[in-house]
């Protein structure tokens, strides 16, 4: 066990015969790789939670007729399907008999359970393309492993209980030469119900393994190969890190760019553990190590943009000198469960970005007349969209001479709303007009990347 790696595989990694055929390959190419992690095949998530949402009976037909078909894909283009074929009709049965309990009464512990399945299936059809590989494998169900709180549909995990069951279960696998493939995304709260651990939740799971298997490192496969200095397809010349640190891989996951997201690696990055990010589809071409502290580490690393941002500006005179006035600005906005992204201020208004990306509504619903009358009793209120905002993501930004310079030089004929800089040494942010948004990435990447 000198060297054991933990590997992941996400949804379009695994969502069809020859995707899965080509993470069989990765696998028994690398004989460190023991604890595989799987998603459910790309798209039956989705349709699982539809199904959760309580639907009337013929568009369930029509939903598990499609994720009948996912599976079907595959077991049609296997050798022999004769055990496997079962274990698969077991499973879109059980579907079947809790999509129609959710058209009756939907509940969170309901929809965990519905929504495991995919990762259940997925993981046991992907034992028999490893078979068919000639290499065997050993199937855990990742609830007897991960135990979690009762909070359905996010449930956080029980660190020591899901130590203590990794020694008494995956260790001896382990230790006996097996191949582990097992479930992101899932576990079981203390009654046995099944819960699920949130949006990410599959590198969440190989993290947790990881951490508690005390693991060299974990590698995510997914569809792209690594992490690039900004999104290859607003400029085709970006270029693939080849390491960077947790601490910007963060800022790159809050500011919107596809890459990790940092609350789901957290158990790796507390254990000090590396992670590698590489694409499935081409496991020759690199990807990007993200570690602890890398070397070397540029002032500048990478850019990401966030389209969709709404500016808030709240003005009042009342506001000079005066306490209160952004304690009272911000309760208000909790109330309405409001996050804010950036913040500016003067001596007499504020200046806000929201980001819409994360809940379901556009800027415009996100503002709700009550809120919008509520912060109009303190303050005049002015509201602008179609703003996106740019981060620039590096090193020691606060303390570097001539950033700014470097900055403002490259955007001076566009117009910036509003700056945000000094609140991290990794990053500055700019709020432009979104129509520009591109062009300002492509300038900015010219003149500090290329």
């Amino acid at each position: 066990m000198s060297h054991l790696s933990v590997a992941k595989f996400g949804g379009t990694s695994v969502a069809n015969h020859d995707a899965m055929t080509a993470c069989a390959k990765i696998i028994i190419a690398d004989p460190n790789t023991r604890v595989v992690v799987l998603s459910a095949s790309a798209g039956v998530t989705n349709l699982l939670v539809a199904l959760a949402n309580g639907v009337k009976a013929t568009e369930r037909e029509k939903l598990i007729g499609e994720i009948r078909q996912i599976q079907e894909n595959i077991l049609n283009e296997l050798k022999d399907d004769s055990r496997i074929r079962p274990i698969i009709e077991k499973y879109l049965e059980n579907i079947t008999a809790l999509s129609e309990a959710a058209s009756l009464a939907t509940s969170p512990a309901l929809t965990d359970e519905l929504i495991s399945h995919g990762e259940m299936m997925s993981t046991q059809i992907f034992i028999e393309i490893l078979r068919e590989q000639n290499a065997s494998a050993t199937w855990v169900d990742v609830r007897t492993i991960v135990s979690t709180n009762n909070h359905f549909g996010k449930a956080a995990p029980n660190d020591e209980q899901t130590q203590s069951n990794s020694d008494s279960i995956l260790k001896p696998l382990i230790d006996r030469g097996e191949l582990v493939i097992t479930q992101g995304f899932i576990g079981r709260e203390p009654s046995g119900k099944t819960t699920t651990l949130g949006r990410g939740g599959s590198d969440y799971s190989a993290a947790l393994l990881a951490e508690v298997l005390n693991a060299k490192d974990v590698l995510i496969w997914t569809d792209v190969a690594g992490i690039y200095t900004t999104d290859p397809r607003i400029v085709p010349t970006a270029q693939r890190i080849d390491t960077m640190s947790f601490a910007e891989a963060a800022e790159m996951a809050t500011f919107g760019a596809k890459v990790l997201h940092p609350a789901t690696l957290l158990p790796a990055v507390r254990s000090n553990i590396p992670v590698y990010v590489g694409s499935s589809k081409a496991p020759e071409a690199c990807g990007t190590w993200v570690t602890r502290d890398p070397q070397p580490r540029p002032t500048f690393r990478a850019i990401a943009l966030r389209r969709d941002q709404t500016l808030l500006t709240l003005s009042s005179l009342s506001m000079l000198h005066a306490q209160g006035f952004l304690a009272n600005v911000f309760n208000i906005l909790a109330k309405h469960k409001i996050s804010v992204d950036t913040i500016t201020t003067s001596e007499v208004s504020i200046a806000l970005t929201l980001d819409k990306t994360g809940s379901a509504s556009s800027g415009a619903e996100l503002l709700s007349t009550e809120l919008l009358d509520e912060l109009r009793q303190y303050c005049s209120v002015k509201v602008d969209t179609g703003l996106s905002l740019v981060a620039l993501i590096g090193n020691d930004l606060h303390i570097t001479s001539g950033v700014a310079k470097r900055i403002f030089d490259t955007v001076q004929s566009y117009n910036v709303r509003m700056i945000s800089y000094g609140a991290s040494t990794n990053n500055v942010c700019m709020l432009v007009q979104s129509e520009h948004s591109d062009e300002i990435v492509r300038s900015l990447h010219k003149s500090l990347f290329e």
